[in-house]
């Protein structure tokens, strides 16, 4: 199981890797766009697990909206503010500024429109309605802001990947030192095998992690570290989120895509909440630049 699970990281790494340092936003938004799919597709899996069917394709639909909406604010930001462009520029961007918030309420309407239009029995409107409104929120909205970090100008790339090690580098950490020295469990009622000596080994992981970025990201070393905390908390909430909802559902794993760690969503479960926590701090507290 290790070994697979070894050999799985290391054909995903380097694709990943390579496409945040060495291609575009727009091809990071492609990429985002396909992961948040098969992690929705999961999700939605989920509840049909337990009978609650969603509205699968409106879901994808206004979650690949999410993902175009960051793209065109970060193309809007290159072209009235600054910044590295691409090709995607040859399209129209808009004056003011692209937000999201008109999406929540193009998907509630939405789903208004199916509710009362399809042919799906009363009892299963709000089965449905929950499953796809949770499917949006918990997944597709905050991993959307991958495209918003890494669109950031001349480091966001790199911003992106300090986001995704201190996730990868927690999780192994956890992984090792949970199975070595692990007795105190962190959360028996949803993840038996998660130990609080993983937690602290995980976090530990993340501020290795944000000491070496220090030579390649020009933030203080204060503002990298309470970034691997804040973004290590975020991610071990989030895996402890997929896991209560895998319990929800009585299933292991979320998926058998990716072999040794199961599906999309158990591989990005940390990521979905670390990503915009680290975003939102850039955004408000707005450490210098050395």
């Amino acid at each position: 199981m290790t070994s697979t699970r070894v050999l799985t990281a290391l054909v995903l790494i380097p694709l990943v890797v390579a496409i945040v340092l060495f291609t575009t936003t727009t091809v990071v938004a492609l990429a985002t766009a396909t992961v948040t799919v098969l992690a929705l597709w999961e999700f939605i899996a989920l509840g049909e697990a337990i009978g609650h069917r969603a509205y699968r394709l409106w879901t994808i639909f206004c979650a690949l909206v999410f993902v175009f909406v960051q793209l065109l604010h970060v193309l809007w930001q290159a072209r009235y503010i600054g910044g590295d462009t691409d090709f995607f520029l040859a399209v129209y961007i808009p004056r003011v500024p692209p937000t999201t918030t008109p999406i929540l309420f193009f998907f509630v309407f939405g789903l208004t429109l199916l509710t009362l239009f399809t042919r799906r029995p009363l009892v299963e409107v709000l089965p449905a309605a929950g499953i796809s409104s949770s499917a949006l929120l918990l997944i597709a909205f905050p991993l959307s802001y991958a495209v918003r970090l890494h669109g950031i100008p001349a480091y966001g790339p790199r911003l992106l990947l300090f986001a995704l090690v201190i996730i990868w580098v927690g999780d192994t950490a956890a992984y090792f030192l949970g199975r070595a020295f692990g007795k105190h469990q962190l959360a028996p009622h949803i993840s038996p095998k998660k130990t609080w000596e993983g937690a602290i080994g995980s976090m530990l992981g993340s501020l290795l992690v944000a000491y070496a970025f220090r030579f390649w990201i020009p933030i203080p070393l204060p503002h990298l570290f309470a970034m691997a905390v804040a973004g290590n908390i975020a991610g071990q909430m989030g895996d402890l989120l997929e896991s209560a909802c895998k319990r929800s559902a009585g299933v292991k794993d979320s998926g058998g895509l990716l072999p040794g760690h199961g599906g999309v969503l158990d591989r990005i479960d940390a990521l979905i909440l670390c990503i915009p926590v680290i975003w939102y701090y850039l955004a408000f507290v707005q450490p210098p630049i050395l």
